[in-house]
């Protein structure tokens, strides 16, 4: 099974830091969902500065409707606050929440907030359908979203510097999502999160899956360290299942060596 991979793992809380783990660091791969931190990433921007209120209501009515990933689809409240439409993205990486969301900032800004933390070639490229997407139709992004590991250790070095608002971990520390790395560290995936302003949580990380796609990336905290992890895996989608199981178990060995190197000191 031919299986590209993108990995890197480098603690955060050093200012020159050696990987601890690394396989082609800088090969953009498809990230699937992963991309929707950089919608998280503006909104807050915005939220922070004054532009846009926390407490702003957004409503499903008229967005592009798509079911999959998420729970607003299923629910019968129409509107929600922007924040809360955020948390939904963090926790199960709401489909509907995230159209919504791009109704309201637009694609160009992501794009445009993306480059201005400096964390390319990490990119949202388009809205989320649940459709194939139609490569003959002319401007139609191949995917939903592609970055390099060392891209999204960028994004994390950002948010662990300041330099991307505080709210984007407090979302992140609401995933649900914790079956590739972040098994590793054996927290409850409905119970883990810690909201507080003076407390870290464990762990924070965003999933992307698709079709010949997975990827995880997050930020782990034990004993006064952080280290940060990415880990991208595509392969054909030829419906094998070998792929996607050498894949869970390779994400699953990551976590592993994470945990017991934090573990040693």
């Amino acid at each position: 099974m031919n299986i590209n991979w993108s990995v890197l793992v480098v603690p955060l809380d050093e200012p020159n830091p050696q990987p601890w783990l690394e396989q082609s660091p800088h090969t953009v791969l498809k990230t699937a969902s992963v991309g929707k931190l950089l919608l998280l990433g503006e909104v807050a921007r915005r939220i922070d500065a004054g532009a846009l209120a926390a407490d702003h209501r957004v409503t499903k009515d008229g967005a592009r409707f798509v079911r999959d990933s998420g729970l607003w689809h299923t629910l019968d409240q129409r509107d929600l606050t922007v924040v809360d439409a955020c948390r939904l993205v963090g926790a199960v990486s709401d489909n509907l929440a995230t159209n919504v969301l791009l109704d309201l900032v637009g694609l160009d800004s992501v794009a445009a907030y993306g480059a201005s933390i400096g964390v390319g070639p990490m990119e949202l490229l388009d809205y989320v359908s649940g459709e194939a997407r139609d490569l003959s139709v002319p401007g139609t992004p191949p995917t939903l979203s592609r970055a390099s590991a060392a891209s999204l250790i960028a994004y994390l070095r950002r948010l662990y510097d300041g330099g991307i608002s505080p709210r984007v971990e407090e979302w992140m520390s609401l995933s649900t999502d914790l079956s590739m790395v972040a098994s590793a560290f054996l927290e409850d995936p409905l119970a883990h999160n810690t909201i507080d302003e003076d407390v870290h949580p464990a762990l924070v990380n965003k999933t992307g899956t698709d079709d010949g796609i997975r990827a995880d990336v997050g930020v782990v905290r034990s004993g006064g360290r952080a280290v940060g992890y990415a880990a991208i895996a595509n392969w054909p989608t030829d419906g094998s299942a070998p792929g996607l199981l050498s894949v869970m178990e390779r994400m699953r060995r990551i976590g592993a060596e994470i945990r017991d190197r934090l573990a040693q000191g």
